[in-house]
């Protein structure tokens, strides 16, 4: 009888032990993605439903490339046929193109091609990444490196450049995009938008040095810090191991979350304005959810200290879900299209941003990486 007291005894504690080394219940994460989830698709059903805020824009701009990132992510660790047919049905009715067409430099606007090379790779069909390498290709034979001059481009292109370099198999992918990566981070405006001393990045050149937010600090926005974390992060995930130019990613990404770690709000948010608390520098949940993403990514695969970290994406991630995420799924404090932070201001619980999508996108890519850790 002792024997058996003590064998349960033992299971309880180990059982207790292994409870609490689980920062995250892996269900309540998937559980929240697909109810934020289902909100959009429930109220967009139609996948080429033009969108109408101050004009009327098609449904495959960066907006909506960023909310499929998003959900081909969910649909990597929650393979439903539904997410499937929706990307799908998105890709096809845009003919697998681009707004503009394929002779177009936006990075904005070829960001719909990550999910067209990721619905080429589960489907293989030539006819899926015409527009995607016509357009890309045009990139590589030509001289310019400055097209990302906001570091926004930086997410929506890059990850682009890394999938055709690994489908390809040609490292002349890998080259352009850490050249035009490189021109962003160390030319673009005055010296390059990444400032070293700090971690962080200026928008574009509009908010380099001499510009000063009214405390005096450089102006660093939340979500264009996150779209560079987050595209160190993917890139990552994408390129071999031995390609070329990974250490440097690797380098930032670690520079921007050790930045990021000591700026977090007390109730796990970032701020809009990251130097600025009293900037419009209220809690914001698209940036938020781009740092968890590059902080877990980070962690997932050793480059950052998970004793440092897990504490930091956890409280950013029980913040978003308590404090954002709405019972129907609804997501607030999400900031509008813009460039700094007084753009889309005042943000509230409740106020419904110009655009639904790429907030979400964020949020989904952000669940995916918690969802993968161990």
């Amino acid at each position: 009888m002792k024997k058996i007291n003590l064998l349960l005894i033992l299971s309880i504690l180990i059982t207790n032990i292994s409870l609490a080394q689980q920062p995250f219940d892996k269900a309540e994460i998937l559980k929240n993605m697909q109810l934020a989830n289902q909100y959009f698709m429930n109220k967009w059903q139609d996948v080429g439903k033009t969108i109408v805020t101050n004009k009327e824009r098609p449904s495959n701009i960066w907006t909506r490339g960023v909310y499929y990132e998003g959900l081909m992510a969910l649909y990597e660790i929650y393979p439903k046929e539904e997410y499937y047919k929706y990307a799908y049905d998105w890709a096809e009715f845009h003919d697998w193109g681009f707004r503009y067409g394929s002779a177009n430099r936006n990075a904005d606007d070829y960001c719909a091609a990550q999910t067209y090379i990721d619905l080429y790779n589960l489907e293989p069909d030539s006819k899926k990444l015409k527009n995607t390498k016509a357009c890309i290709n045009m990139h590589l034979n030509t001289p310019q490196l400055d097209d990302w001059s906001w570091i926004d481009a930086i997410q929506m292109g890059m990850p682009v450049f890394a999938k055709l370099g690994v489908l390809e198999n040609d490292e002349r992918y890998f080259e352009k995009m850490y050249d035009m990566y490189m021109y962003s981070r160390d030319k673009h405006g005055d010296n390059g938008l990444y400032n070293p001393k700090d971690g962080l990045w200026w928008r574009d050149a509009d908010f380099d040095p001499p510009y000063k937010e009214p405390n005096g600090e450089d102006c660093y926005w939340s979500r264009g810090n996150g779209w560079v974390i987050a595209a160190l992060a993917k890139v990552l995930t994408i390129i071999p191991e031995d390609a070329p130019h990974r250490e440097q990613y690797i380098m930032d990404l670690k520079s921007m979350a050790q930045a990021l770690v000591p700026i977090q709000r007390k109730d796990g948010f970032w701020n809009v304005s990251l130097h600025d608390p009293t900037n419009y520098g209220g809690k914001e949940t698209s940036g938020t959810a781009l740092f968890i993403y590059g902080i877990a990514y980070g962690i997932n695969n050793g480059i950052l200290d998970k004793e440092t970290y897990l504490p930091v994406i956890e409280k950013a991630w029980n913040a978003i879900v308590k404090d954002a995420l709405h019972k129907d799924g609804f997501l607030g404090w999400l900031q509008s299209t813009g460039k700094e932070p007084k753009d889309g201001q005042p943000l509230s619980y409740k106020k419904v941003p110009d655009f639904e999508d790429y907030g979400l996108g964020c949020f989904l890519l952000a669940g995916a990486e918690l969802y993968r850790l161990q």
